[in-house]
């Protein structure tokens, strides 16, 4: 692989994202004598310095049981907190065990969601282990890659590592494979968490490390059954501060929060998790607006935007080194929920939660992505309380009351490969299937229980999650504007009439009745004669009611109508409307339920044909009116 040279926007992120605030002072290369058995140089004495910081990490005191059981084991689970050094140190540990075994099973690679995450752990490790990024150390992205055959540690994003996966399906260049991030269930991380478990059968020698959140600890576990287990805790507990009632507006609720705490001079950086990214860009817009009408006393707001699902450049301050040197500088770090991994400042003092979030789900029914907001989950609220990191007088601002969490938010959200578009992974697999990989044992298989169960109630699994996310989002705004929300009555009569009389009120003029007894509909508005559709649940039951409301009539497939819902003459009555049942052509349906009309309401039926005898006596009258006196509307 080539070297690539770095980019402006690298020494960018790297110098925004530093904690430092520009009056450290510089460490001067000492002749120290140690040599670093990576590049079998002298150590300078910044390593020195880093190594303490390192040894500092609530993950250090673990590095011998880690070791331990790396030589043992093949699969090894680290579960932490965030901060807690886990993506920094395990690696560099993998890498120290390579070198004992001088390399001959193969280097490390340790993989990430994000591929800002990737480049800003090869900076990072490279500079705690002294040596050159690009040589040692590096790193392979999408279109981006600084790396050499003399690479020992790599950093990666995991769908290249899936993607290399295809061409070498056993990855014998690695000799240990680290999966990082595994808690945020990404397609392709699920897809090699399931194939390295094969990989590992045919590969007695690779060592698979995975690196998650504790919540996902339990999963993982019951999935690969008895194997070691590291637990990190991060023993600061940050002080959480709720809100008193939802905020009608999160976005702006955010911003004038913000404000509020540079005002106060209390110093230290800001961490806001906003709702989506389009949020990140008018939040970052609106503080380099904002910055020229703050006091000057107050310091400098460096916005810094990160974006979960793509790589945008971080622009530089405007002021040079000398001149911030001299003024207070608070960084500002925007990002949504799922970008809690991106966020490598040190320093941060305070943490701003909006509680939702705003995602695409993917609908196969359709093959388009639907954009739903919804709260986000109790994992990812815990998570964000951990950005705080070591700092005992950081403070999380929660912009929605405690009970939330407890009534709204899920315990975790779905994994991606549940409700994403699958058709790249399908395409993958059959790949890996040529490679003599025929079968993928997934954490969470993509739907199946949910394609089996509604295939045996004769159910459409993309329809029901379509109406699911209808669901919610008519929820979210009864709740907005607070109109009171009653609890669902899965089968109950009452609430199947209910149903029905929606469905009826909607789609009155998808009407039809069987004829002969014999399964041949005709339909009220066209007189179209049509069949069950062989995919209907009646049809499969050999059951045929006699009034039935469709939703679509297929001429192409022999005339058949398909999702058929069984109704009653005197339900449908109840709710046509007049001008419909008036305008239908004579046939015997309508003499049926024009019986039906008699037997409901007699009373009524009379003040009809009353009605329309006074109807036809006013038409009488204007006939004989002149013509320039008559208004016809049409």
């Amino acid at each position: 692989m080539e070297v690539s040279t770095f980019s402006p926007e690298i020494h960018c992120f790297s110098e925004l994202l530093d904690g430092s605030d520009g009056d450290e002072e510089i460490l001067v290369c000492g002749e120290d004598l140690e040599l670093n058995p990576f590049d079998g140089l002298p150590y300078s004495s910044r390593y020195y310095k880093l190594m303490k910081e390192r040894e500092e990490l609530p993950v250090w005191k673990e590095k011998h049981t880690f070791m331990e059981s790396l030589l043992h084991n093949q699969i090894v689970i680290v579960s932490g907190d965030a901060k807690t050094g886990k993506s920094s140190q395990v690696p560099q540990w993998c890498a120290e065990y390579c070198l004992s075994m001088h390399y001959q099973h193969g280097v490390v690679v340790c993989t990430q969601v994000h591929k800002q995450t990737a480049v800003w752990l090869a900076l990072h490790v490279a500079d705690e282990m002294d040596v050159n990024v690009g040589h040692e150390v590096g790193y392979f992205t999408p279109f981006e890659s600084c790396c050499t055959t003399e690479t020992i540690l790599r950093y990666c994003t995991d769908d290249m590592l899936q993607r290399e996966m295809m061409s070498t399906p056993l990855l014998t260049y690695y000799g240990v494979i680290i999966l990082d991030d595994v808690h945020e269930r990404t397609i392709a991380t699920d897809a090699l968490l399931g194939l390295l478990k094969n990989v590992l059968i045919l590969r007695p020698e690779l060592r698979l490390v995975i690196l998650t959140a504790p919540h996902m600890s339990g999963t993982l576990l019951n999935y690969y059954g008895s194997i070691p287990f590291i637990r990190v805790e991060n023993k600061h507990h940050a002080e959480v501060v709720y809100s008193c009632s939802i905020q009608n507006n999160h976005f702006l609720s955010a911003l004038r929060l913000l404000f509020e705490i540079h005002h106060t001079k209390e110093k230290g950086n800001i961490v806001i998790f906003l709702a989506c990214e389009q949020d990140i860009e008018n939040a970052y817009q609106m503080i380099r607006q904002e910055q020229s009408n703050l006091n000057p006393d107050l310091g400098e707001l460096i916005p810094v935007p990160l974006y979960p699902t793509k790589r945008e450049l971080i622009p530089k301050a405007n002021q040079d080194k000398q001149k911030c040197c001299k003024k207070y500088r608070r960084k500002v770090l925007l990002t949504t929920s799922s970008g809690e991994s991106l966020i490598w400042i040190k320093n941060v003092t305070f943490v701003i939660d909006v509680g939702v979030e705003r995602r695409k789900v993917y609908n196969p029914r359709i093959r388009a992505d639907s954009v739903i907001t919804q709260p986000i989950s109790k994992s990812q609220a815990e998570m964000h309380k951990q950005i705080l990191g070591v700092s005992s007088s950081g403070k999380l601002f929660c912009l929605y009351p405690e009970e939330f969490t407890y009534k709204e938010m899920k315990e975790h959200l779905p994994a991606k490969i549940q409700e994403s578009n699958l058709t790249s992974m399908v395409l993958f697999l059959k790949r890996m299937d040529i490679a003599g990989f025929g079968h993928c044992d997934f954490l969470t298989r993509p739907d199946y229980s949910n394609e089996k169960w509604c295939r045996h109630y004769f159910l459409s699994c993309s329809a029901l999650k379509m109406a699911e996310i209808i669901r919610a989002e008519l929820v979210e705004i009864m709740k907005r504007i607070e109109l009171p929300v009653s609890e669902p009555h899965f089968g109950s009569k009452e609430n199947t009439l209910n149903i029905k009389k929606a469905l009826l009120s909607g789609y009155f003029m998808h009407i039809a009745r069987d004829v002969d007894g014999s399964g041949n509909y005709l339909m009220l508005t066209h007189r179209q004669v049509a069949q069950l559709h062989p995919f209907s649940s009646y049809y499969n039951t050999r059951r045929i009611p006699e009034w039935v409301l469709f939703h679509e009539f297929n001429i192409a497939e022999d005339n058949s109508i398909r999702v058929v819902t069984e109704i009653s003459p005197d339900l449908f009555m109840e709710l046509v409307p007049q001008y419909y049942f008036s305008n239908l052509p004579p046939s015997e349906n309508k003499d049926i339920l024009q019986e039906v009309i008699n037997h409901l309401s007699p009373v009524s039926s009379m003040k009809e044909k009353q009605k329309t005898s006074n109807d036809n006596k006013e038409k009488d009258k204007l006939a004989q009116t002149p013509t320039e006196q008559r208004c016809i509307v049409q």
